[in-house]
């Protein structure tokens, strides 16, 4: 497959580096930057033939299967709908729009296209996400009623993500977007989301939109997802998810503390890992980057999509479902209350009750907790169907 590339800054980069990491039939045919010398540059870095400052020049170049969207947030909109127009299959990178009703349009753009839109959202891909959704999926830890997922770190690499008006918002929009989307995978695509309540704040940064936020996402069955992001946090980038389930719990560090612990002076002063604030004493890097964060796997899903004619793991639909659940998070975070989740094209499955889980003991009592005492003893605690009286047996 040939690609194109929008874009040639930090994301740019990450893909590329990720497409050409492993030995593979796909390859970036042509870049596209607003700067020629970036461009050229980018060009020069990884070997692609092609560069230009005319973005529609790049997206409709004949020699272009697909077209890989990795430009500010306010951008999405405009190369979307340009290479639906084009009859280009489209990858485009998180968020898909600074709000819903961009999102939207998008979704909307590349169906009546007939072309793909893939969803880069590549921390639903790492290695151990897929495990653990896996694991989910086959019952191992019973139903979901909780799913937690956290990214923070010192704050963004490019001016533009602390422009509120190109990016659409603060740290919620841009690592709550990663976050919301890994609990709703957890919790099952299919559940609606139906409302949040969310705190954000700006607590250290001389800008307008928020650098800290926390956020609770019901969903139809009762489960909760929960989101927890700052560009404060100081130590590098953590990355964590826990899952707890009727059964079972998960709990994963995908990137801060991931058992790869080094020690130097920094004379050598190299790169560590992404928003790594030091590169002296003890140091966490990452064995393969790459990988650990998803992309690869991530890629070659949305390449197989377009090959097999489906839609991928995570679609265009999906970065509006994400986008609807932020828009109720920044209202939530104004009005102080839990807010409806405003989806006007739900494709999940109809109205799911809330559930409740309940355990017989036997016919008349319910069963509360089984533990065994130090003696060796089984002990149940149970409550009486009928009237509602707890008791040990």
């Amino acid at each position: 497959m040939k690609l194109a590339i929008l874009g040639s800054g930090f994301i740019a980069r990450f893909y590329a580096d990720a497409l050409v990491a492993q030995r593979r039939k796909d390859a970036i045919t042509m870049v596209y930057s607003r700067t020629e010398a970036n461009a050229k540059k980018f060009a020069n870095d990884y070997n692609v033939p092609g560069y230009t400052t005319n973005m529609k020049e790049c997206i409709t170049h004949a020699n272009i299967d697909a077209v890989i969207i990795a430009l500010s947030n306010d951008l999405h909109l405009e190369s979307v709908l340009a290479c639906a127009e084009a009859g280009k299959h489209v990858l485009c990178t998180k968020p898909l729009g600074r709000n819903s009703q961009e999102a939207l349009q998008m979704l909307e753009a590349v169906e009546k296209a007939n072309v793909t839109g893939g969803y880069l959202e590549d921390l639903c891909y790492t290695p151990k996400f897929l495990k653990s959704l896996s694991a989910i999926k086959n019952g191992n830890i019973g139903e979901v009623i909780w799913a937690k997922s956290r990214e923070t770190h010192p704050g963004p690499h490019s001016n533009w993500f602390w422009d509120k008006e190109k990016s659409g918002g603060g740290a919620m929009v841009d690592l709550g977007c990663h976050c919301v989307e890994i609990s709703r995978n957890f919790i099952g695509k299919n559940i609606k989301p139906i409302e949040v309540m969310c705190w954000a704040d700006t607590r250290v940064h001389p800008i307008d939109a928020e650098d800290n936020a926390i956020g609770l996402v019901k969903y139809e069955n009762g489960a909760i997802g929960q989101f927890e992001v700052s560009w404060s946090f100081r130590g590098g980038m953590d990355l964590r998810d826990e899952v707890m389930g009727t059964e079972g719990t998960i709990w994963v560090n995908n990137f801060l503390r991931t058992g790869f612990d080094m020690f130097t002076s920094g004379k050598s002063n190299s790169y560590v890992a992404e928003k790594a604030e030091s590169n002296t004493g003890w140091l966490f890097p990452v064995g393969d980057e790459m990988n650990e964060l998803g992309y690869n796997h991530m890629f070659t899903d949305m390449f197989e999509a377009i090959e097999n004619k489906r839609q991928p793991h995570e679609s265009f639909y999906d970065g509006y479902i994400v986008n609807a659940i932020l828009d109720a998070a920044y209202l939530s975070a104004a009005t102080k209350r839990w807010e409806p989740v405003v989806i006007t094209d739900w494709r999940g499955i109809a109205a799911k009750k809330e559930t409740k889980q309940m355990t017989d003991y036997d016919k008349d009592f319910y069963l509360i907790k089984e533990e065994t005492l130090p003696s060796g003893e089984k002990k149940f605690i149970i409550k009486n169907k009928k009237t509602g009286s707890i008791e040990v047996r």
